[in-house]
């Protein structure tokens, strides 16, 4: 008789019972619910976390697995989150105008009030008149659908030209990475419709929720992103766990012997690298709220270097270990940037830990591949087998 998938993926329900543990634990004692000890900033912190875990799942999936390094995977992280920014924030000023607007001695029209939002918006950029790509702004659903549209049809029509062209190792790298480059280079525009260098702000005020505080609305984000990251999770280990999963690992390993037993090697490449995109565009769009602004230094190639750190850290081929790897640099990262590291004076220098962290980073990702090629999830698998 056959096991079902939870039965031969045990790390799947452990995996989801310790963040069901966790998300329960922050929510008891965070301010929102009136726990007082974990504060708003710190439950934003950790809802951000899980979201990077999301998409550090991705970046496993389509390097880890596949052995596709994508070095363009947050290109699509932060095309989510322009997708659902653009919607927050035209709702957003939407009901600031409307009541400026409410006292006037005319009512307004609704075409005055739609060139007042497009001033409120584009005004910093020297324009009013809201671009092509803001048709649907207004519209929740449609933005929503865009969330996950956008990036898998870019990925999709990406993907298919590189893999038919049979693009790989380096080269296939380096065209991720071009492909981030021209798309926030293109975005630095101020004529690219989305607000230049400036960006979209002031995600984290939520239409229609303006009388919720901001400690209960992390708690919520805190939800959505923990139940996104368990789905993720599920959705991933499913994925990898059959023959679709051994069809993916055999590419990895060796893709022209694959391609010799018959497997139509770029149909799989192009399903788990636009299935990925669309994870990714996913924990974009719930990230971003939460930080309240994205701009296009978002989406600069670096960012797609530091989600492949992250997941060699934690090791690769493991789902849980990109976890493990983008909690631990994330985490450590807000501690060392955030000024709550003690600086070591030397007498001679003193060591600023927001200066050096980068630094530490890049001696970590060395240090970790010389002598723990298989990451901090490959050093527990020791550990539990012992």
């Amino acid at each position: 008789m056959e096991r079902s998938f939870f039965a031969r993926s045990p790390s799947v329900l452990i995996f989801i019972s310790m963040l069901a543990l966790f998300t329960l634990l922050v929510t008891v004692l965070s301010e929102g619910m009136g726990g007082e000890v974990i504060s708003t900033s710190m439950v934003k912190t950790l809802g951000k976390t899980l979201c990077l875990c999301l998409v550090a799942i991705a970046m496993d999936l389509v390097w880890g697995y596949c052995g596709i390094l994508s070095l363009g995977h947050f290109a699509f992280f932060g095309l989510g989150g322009y997708m659902i920014g653009m919607w927050l924030m035209y709702a957003r000023t939407e009901i600031i105008v409307a009541a400026s607007l409410a006292n006037t001695e005319l009512p307004p029209t609704p075409q005055e009030i739609k060139d007042a939002i497009g001033t409120q918006i584009f005004g910093v950029v020297g324009g009013s008149d809201f671009p092509m790509i803001w048709a649907f702004a207004d519209s929740l659903a449609l933005q929503l659908l865009f969330v996950v549209a956008v990036p898998g049809l870019l990925a999709l029509i990406f993907g298919w030209l590189a893999f038919r062209s049979r693009v790989t190792g380096v080269y296939l790298s380096i065209l991720t990475q071009a492909m981030t480059l021209a798309l926030a280079l293109h975005l630095f525009q101020n004529d690219s419709g989305l607000r230049g260098n400036n960006g979209l702000s002031g995600l984290q005020n939520i239409p229609g929720a303006q009388d919720i505080p901001q400690s209960v609305l992390s708690v919520w984000f805190l939800w959505a992103s923990a139940f996104a990251l368990g789905l993720g999770y599920i959705l991933s280990a499913w994925v990898v766990s059959g023959k679709f999963g051994s069809v993916v690992r055999g590419i990895r390993d060796d893709e022209a012997r694959v391609r010799f037993l018959g497997y139509h090697v770029e149909s799989y490449k192009l399903v788990v690298f636009t299935l990925t995109a669309v994870i990714a565009a996913i924990a974009g769009a719930l990230y971003y709220p939460q930080a309240g602004i994205i701009n296009p230094a978002e989406i600069a190639p670096i960012a797609s270097i530091y989600l492949a750190v992250w997941v060699a850290i934690g090791g690769r081929g493991r789902i849980y270990g990109a976890v493990i790897g983008a909690a631990f640099v994330s985490l450590l990262s807000t501690w060392f940037t955030g000024g709550q590291a003690p600086n070591i004076d030397l007498g001679f220098y003193e060591v600023r830990w927001t200066d050096w962290w980068l630094v530490l980073l890049g001696l970590s990702f060395v240090v970790v591949t010389l002598l723990a090629p298989k990451g901090i999830g490959g050093m527990f698998d020791r550990l539990v087998r012992k």
